[in-house]
């Protein structure tokens, strides 16, 4: 659904894969925050929809668009179509990322090559396009990239290995272009989540603090980074796991 070309005064938060999870907790965040949003999804779009009518509903402005991001083109798309709608971008976050746990054994490079399309690739592409605007944002343009616990952790672990290796070069590709946009006034930070309450696998007995992380908790580490008071804060990991790897 589209809104009118113009340039709006409010700050302008793209985050991807946003129709429903962990995506949408962050888009109404934002909203609340007073962000004009972009829904992107790929095929959710009941759902996306649903969400935009919430975020207008908080008295911004949201568009939704759909995009293969694992596609450059496509992904170059969802970032134009956000500058064309709104004449800005101030924040992007980078939340698709499909996941996969099976025996090593039996992964097939189809799936992996899956892994990393979706949560690299994707990342790649859309940081790639939207480099411009966020450095020509009024506010210090600010990149969140959703990681994984643990992936900064040279450790084993056969059940995800393919996700957990993109998962690691999320991590790599944030801080080289954290550093790269250090005189920019972009920052670029990971938050982490280990095991949350709308996980696909929960193995709370290797949780230290014994419970799923919920989506709130994850939305105040991501709040933070985009807060006045993290502008000075760049290249780092944020982990919301209740200790699970330490």
């Amino acid at each position: 659904m589209s809104e009118q070309a113009t340039t709006t005064a409010r700050p302008v938060a793209l985050v991807t894969g946003s129709a429903k999870g962990v995506g949408r907790a962050l888009v109404l965040a934002l909203a609340e925050d007073g962000f004009d949003v972009v829904v992107h999804y790929r095929t959710s779009r009941d759902e996306a929809e649903q969400v935009a009518d919430d975020v207008r509903a908080l008295g911004v402005r949201a568009l939704t668009h759909a995009a293969d991001v694992t596609v450059e083109a496509e992904a170059r798309g969802l970032v134009d179509a956000a500058a064309a709608t709104f004449g800005r971008l101030d924040v992007v976050i980078n939340n698709v990322g499909n996941y996969h746990y099976g025996p090593l054994d039996e992964l097939t490079f189809e799936t992996w090559n899956e892994m990393f399309a979706s949560n690299l690739h994707a990342t790649f592409h859309t940081c790639q396009r939207a480099m411009p605007l966020l450095r020509a944002s009024p506010r210090g343009g600010r990149v969140v990239n959703i990681g994984y616990a643990g992936a900064e952790l040279v450790k084993a672990r056969p059940g995800i290995a393919a996700y957990g290796i993109a998962k690691t070069g999320v991590i790599l590709y944030s801080k080289a272009l954290a550093r790269n946009e250090a005189r920019s006034g972009v920052t670029v930070n990971v938050v982490s989540p280990g095991v949350l309450e709308n996980s696909v696998t929960k193995p709370l007995h290797e949780i230290p603090m014994g419970r799923p992380g919920r989506l709130d908790e994850l939305v105040a580490a991501v709040r933070y980074l985009l807060s006045p008071e993290a502008a000075y804060v760049t290249g780092v990991t944020i982990e919301v796991a209740g200790g699970w790897n330490v």
